[in-house]
Formats: C-alpha cells, structure tokens, sequence
C-alpha cells in the first residue's frame, strides 16, 4: 500500500500541467507555462537558496551589518581603542599632576625643603615600579640566558666561518 502511495507521488510529480494567464475582458491568452510539479519544487528551491545567498552576502559584506546586534563597525573598534589608549595616557598624566602638586603643597606647608624638591624626583616617583612586582632573576632564568648566550655565539661563529669560506 505505501509502495503505490509512491509511486502516484511520482507520477503526480512527473505530470504536465499547462499555467496559462488569460486576459478577462477578452479571454485573450497573454501567455502560458508547461509546467510539473517537480519543475515548480526545483525552482521554489533554487529561488530559495539565491535569495539565502543574496540576503548573505549583502549583511557579510556590506555596512548593513552595522545594524544587527552584536555587530560593530571597524570604525567603531579604532575608535574605542584609540579612546582607551588616551585615556592611558591621561591617567598617567594625571598621576604625575597629582604627585607634582602634593609636593608642592608639602613645600608650601614648611614639610619639605626647596632645595631637595623638583619636577624630575617628582616624576621619578610616579614611574617608579610598584612593590609588589618582583623584580629579582631567577636561577631558572639564569641558565636560559646562559643556554640562549651560548646558542647565539655558535651561530655567530657558523656565519664568520662561512664567510670565510665564501671569501675564499
């Protein structure tokens, strides 16, 4: 029973069928199309997929990308990472500012003598390191710059000799 269900399914499919457009005042045929149901599947489908496609390609690749969400513009990122690299600077800037000023206002005060006050220890103190990072060599790193001081000057040593012979 299923196996003649099929087979009527595809000969449904197979089947021509005629589309014709009429004019009804004059019932003048203004064209017709031979068609099967299977023609009319494959080009829904295939009209489907352009359309897919076409949609695709004009988000991907066009500025209207910008208006869905979770997309940024290029623009958009070179901005927000220039913004974030002046706003660096300005915190340090400001930092340096600040240090300057208190030692002013130290000076002022009578805390601090003249003499032993200016921009550059200012300055300095601002870009001195914090103390919690750990500035001391390990021994680990010892023997890597000895293994990479050793691998540099055996190379050094290859190019001079091949240069020798290539002068030679």
């Amino acid at each position: 029973m299923a196996h003649k269900k099929t087979r009527n399914f595809r000969k449904k499919l197979f089947i021509k069928n005629r589309l014709v457009i009429l004019n009804e005042d004059t019932f003048e045929e203004i064209f017709s199309f031979r068609l099967t149901l299977m023609n009319v599947f494959v080009v829904f489908t295939l009209g489907g997929i352009f359309l897919i496609s076409v949609t695709t390609y004009i988000i991907a690749f066009t500025p209207l990308r910008e208006f869905i969400p979770g997309y940024s513009s290029s623009e958009l990122k070179r901005n927000a990472t220039e913004l974030a690299i002046k706003s660096d600077s300005l915190e340090t800037a400001l930092k340096k500012n600040e240090t300057y000023i208190q030692g002013i206002q130290k000076v002022l005060k009578g805390e601090l003598e003249y003499a032993k006050f200016n921009k550059d220890s200012i300055l300095a103190e601002v870009d001195e390191p914090a103390p919690e990072v750990n500035m001391k060599v390990s021994e680990e790193e010892l023997k890597l710059r000895d293994e990479v001081k050793t691998i540099e000057k055996e190379r050094i040593e290859k190019t001079q000799d091949k240069n020798k012979k290539g002068k030679k």
